[in-house]
């Protein structure tokens, strides 16, 4: 089962429309056939943006779908001084970088479009969301 790091913005999009696009990347973490990596600064994040007024999510929601994701995730607890990473513009990527080099993520997978100009760059494959599921299909 791969060790995976999943952006906030997939995570978000998967738990909040259920039926979309990324319905199979939320079946795979619920499947178990691959474990989500999260640190407290990622799994703080999530719960940040779920609380944004435009999804319109009451607090029971939000713990719904926080019980979707974060009990099937492993926890990385990061080390007080934190790997360094490739340069990348945007400083909000940092922690998803260093959660892989932390957690040995197989894969980051992203709806960026900076992050995969790190390709080669960096210690595991940078992919999008439905490259990665065709990764776990045989």
């Amino acid at each position: 089962m791969p060790r995976v790091v999943i952006d906030t913005n997939l995570v978000l999009s998967a738990l909040v429309f259920a039926q979309g696009r990324l319905a199979p990347l939320r079946h795979a973490w619920q499947g178990a056939r691959c474990q989500p990596l999260v640190s407290s600064v990622t799994a703080a994040e999530l719960i940040r943006v779920l609380a944004y007024p435009k999804f319109k999510l009451s607090a029971e929601d939000r713990q719904e779908l926080l019980a979707d994701y974060l009990p099937c995730c492993i926890t990385v607890r990061m080390p007080a001084k934190l790997p360094a990473t490739p340069v990348c513009r945007d400083p909000f990527d940092l922690p998803f970088l260093q959660l892989a080099i932390a957690g040995k993520a197989e894969y980051l997978v992203t709806g960026d479009q900076d992050l995969p100009s790190l390709t080669g760059r960096f210690i595991c494959p940078i992919i999008a969301a439905d490259q990665f599921v065709n990764t776990l299909n045989p």
